[in-house]
């Protein structure tokens, strides 16, 4: 059942707010539904957050109603919606969340990840107030959920992890020897300094270092040459 926006209602969707606004007036205006039952709609928005329909997906009892999330997004893929909303209200006013609430918002999020469309938010309404999933932080628990993703995309999740923490440790290891030695490249470039300074010769570095002539005279050309580099 398409839901008909009033010429007051807002067209475009910027917060929860703007949401219950709609919905509110829906539910108190729609005399062909029987509000002492559970009922489920679904706003289809594009990018820009403008709605393209209200759509009543189910009708329940009064204390449930029960959902298919194919048929959720039937409408949002025919009309080219690429984010949708979630609203249902509960008769008795009382606006927690139930246990089948999470579970369907759950399974909403993958089925809408598969056919990239995403569930925007989910607002459990009564004629007077709201509740926001996305307010109350639900969404965002809810949307690190693997409860309903497929075992191969776990998977493949892991493995992604896995890689990644390869790569991680690899550069970790690599930034940590170069940072080792250019420490000791430093050190070395001052012991020679100072003994050049001292007028100690470069056989006798080498010496004291127990490294060749040539390996003393590469240490003072490097950073001559990277001293006049950046002198440019």
């Amino acid at each position: 059942m398409d839901i008909k926006l009033g010429k007051n209602d807002k067209r475009y969707i910027e917060g929860s707010d703007d949401v219950f606004s709609i919905m509110q007036r829906v539910l108190l205006r729609e005399n062909k539904i029987d509000k002492e039952k559970e009922h489920f709609w679904i706003i289809g928005m594009n990018e820009a957050g403008y709605i393209l329909y209200i759509e009543l997906i189910a009708l329940g009892s009064v204390k449930a109603v029960n959902i298919e999330p194919m048929n959720v997004y039937r409408v949002a893929v025919m009309k080219n919606a690429t984010r949708v909303i979630a609203i249902h209200n509960h008769p008795t006013g009382r606006l927690a969340p139930s246990k089948a609430d999470l579970d369907i918002t759950d399974r909403l999020i993958q089925v809408g990840r598969i056919l990239n469309i995403a569930l925007v938010d989910h607002l459990i309404i009564s004629t007077e107030a709201y509740e926001s999933f996305r307010n109350m932080g639900i969404m965002d628990d809810l949307e690190k959920s693997i409860t309903y993703v497929p075992t191969y995309q776990v998977v493949e999740q892991i493995r992604k992890e896995e890689k990644k923490i390869a790569r991680d440790k690899v550069k970790l290891a690599n930034d940590k020897t170069k940072i080792e030695r250019e420490r000791r490249e430093k050190l070395e470039f001052a012991m020679v300094s100072t003994l050049i300074d001292k007028n100690v010769s470069i056989e006798d570095i080498a010496k004291i270092m127990e490294v060749t002539p040539k390996a003393v005279e590469s240490i003072v050309n490097k950073f001559n040459f990277l001293a006049s580099n950046k002198a440019k």
